[in-house]
């Protein structure tokens, strides 16, 4: 087992509602078993890979890769005091991601092909729009990704609303009228703001996507929200849900228009194929929330999946320090079915100078 943890400098400052940045750690971990290798990887602090070093590692050493379930459950359990959420899951996920690899390679199968698509290519949308940008460099973003065939957009706003008017009016210009626009506050709103700028943005800019407007965990508030925004506007949640009882507890409750879920903290492509299954139950559309690379086999194979997000950080980092990622054409991504497993490999050499 080979695990790192790599700082990368984002290529601008960056922030969002809630939040501001200047680096993104990844935290990637390779399993070996005779002569394959499986990576799996999360966005995560670097202490998360302590934790699969010194905790996760003992119990994953030796015992059969193909035993994913199990493994899942051993590990679990070794983090149970640790709680199930956070670093954990995200600790977990990563594993999880570096076992379905290691299987598919196993059987010299395209990850998409073992889990068995129901789609041939993913449709994405291109998401960016820092509140740290100028007007200008978030118009540039957009006018680029309209190159690339996006026609849907993502921008976040939230951490200055009196400038957030001209930014969505810059966006809306890039775009053109006919564009799907997106709009995510991370959480930097209260139920009555998040109101009153749901009606805003429906209204003078035709945004027809609102996330994560609250605190993840008020499904209360996102039922709220939900019911008094405007027909032609989904509130979409989930990006930060750990567990399968999280998901369920967000369908029942009614509270989102499209779930989102995370790969690297929901469980890996087991949690993820989970979060999926309860959106099909539910009849709910799903999407996944950043990290493009890895969402792109299990989201052909999701039946209930719309799209993907492709995140501008994340995307740079992984056509930076993986071999075989996927490029955007027509707005959609397509998984390499000539290559077995993620269709990744990890460039350790050059990811050295990040080393966290």
């Amino acid at each position: 087992m080979k695990v790192g943890a790599f700082r990368i400098p984002t290529e601008t400052p960056e922030s969002d509602g809630t939040l501001q940045w200047s680096s993104t750690t990844l935290v990637v971990v390779e399993l070996a078993a005779a002569d394959l290798r499986g990576i799996g990887f999360t966005y995560a602090e670097a202490a998360v890979g302590t934790l699969i070093r010194d905790a996760l590692a003992p119990v994953a050493i030796g015992r059969s890769a193909w035993d994913i379930a199990a493994l899942g459950e051993a590990m679990a359990a070794r983090l149970r005091n640790g709680g199930r959420e956070g670093a954990s899951a995200m600790a977990v996920s990563a594993m999880d991601v570096a076992l379905w690899d290691l299987k598919a390679k196993s059987l010299d199968l395209p990850l998409a092909r073992l889990f068995g698509q129901v789609r041939d290519a993913l449709p994405a949308y291109g998401s960016g729009g820092f509140t740290s940008y100028s007007d200008e460099q978030l118009e540039r973003q957009f006018s680029e990704w309209t190159s690339l065939g996006f026609t849907r957009f993502k921008m976040k706003f939230g951490r200055e609303p009196g400038r957030d008017p001209q930014r969505f009016a810059a966006a809306r210009r890039a775009v053109g009228a006919g564009a799907e626009l997106f709009a995510d506050a991370n959480s930097a709103f209260g139920r009555r703001e998040a109101l009153q700028w749901a009606e805003r943005l429906a209204a003078n800019w035709g945004v027809t996507w609102f996330e994560q407007p609250l605190v993840p965990y008020d499904l209360d508030g996102l039922l709220f929200l939900r019911d008094r925004s405007p027909a032609s506007l989904e509130i979409a949640d989930g990006e930060y849900g750990y567990t399968g009882d999280y998901f369920r507890r967000l369908l029942e409750a009614g509270a989102v228009d499209v779930v989102m879920a995370d790969a690297t903290r929901c469980g890996g492509f087991t949690g993820f194929l989970k979060a999926a299954a309860l959106c099909e139950v539910w009849a709910m559309p799903l999407s996944s929330h950043c990290a493009p690379a890895l969402h792109l086999a299990v989201g052909c194979a999701a039946k209930p999946m719309r799209h993907a997000e492709y995140f501008f950080d994340h995307a740079r980092i992984e056509r930076l320090l993986f071999d075989g990622c996927a490029i955007p054409e027509g707005g959609v991504l397509r998984p390499d079915l000539s290559r077995p497993g993620l269709g990744l490999e990890f460039k350790w050499a050059d990811a050295e100078r990040y080393q966290a």
